[in-house]
């Protein structure tokens, strides 16, 4: 493994605000590296570490990167280019040489519209009442005619079975 002197930390911004990290990003082969906590997971849906690579996900983007052997899984001690990673999430990268800060915007959210259930353009009526506010009574039922039917059996005669004479 080849041993680098160590380099100035660089800092990171996304969208003008200046991201703390207790491991701090640095500049390697040319290249911005840091840890993927905070610096990733600040602007990533969904970051997962498993089997050797690191798969970062946002608004339906996905990213694999490829780690070292001796990663850890912890994600403040998983190192990758960090420029590379934020340009292929969509966001816009720009690096200050001069004052060693490493410039990340992200695009405006997209707002999906809908389309609305009545045409904007008819006219619009005031609201009236529909309903009525006193509830009517309700009539009462009137019995006319025969009165009500027997409750008790009338007598059974059973028929005879004489001749009639």
């Amino acid at each position: 493994m080849t041993a680098y002197p160590p380099s100035p930390a660089i800092t990171v911004c996304i969208d003008g605000r200046r991201l703390a990290a207790y491991n701090r990003a640095f500049a390697r082969d040319g290249r911005v590296v840091g840890p993927l906590a905070p610096f990733v997971t600040a602007i990533a849906d969904h970051v997962r570490v498993t089997h050797g690579v690191a798969i970062i996900r946002r608004d339906g983007r996905s990213v694999t990167v490829r780690l070292l052997p001796h990663s850890t899984r912890a994600l403040d001690r998983v190192y990758v280019p960090l420029a590379a990673v934020m340009r292929a999430l969509g966001a816009y990268v720009s690096y200050e040489a001069r004052i060693r800060t490493l410039e990340v915007t992200l695009p405006p959210a997209h707002v999906m519209g809908s389309p609305t259930p009545y045409p904007l353009g008819a006219p619009t009526l005031a609201p009236r009442v529909v309903f009525t506010p006193t509830v009517p009574p309700t009539p009462r039922p009137v019995w006319t005619g025969s009165p009500l039917p027997r409750r008790t059996p009338l007598p059974y005669e059973a028929p005879s079975t004489s001749p009639r004479r």
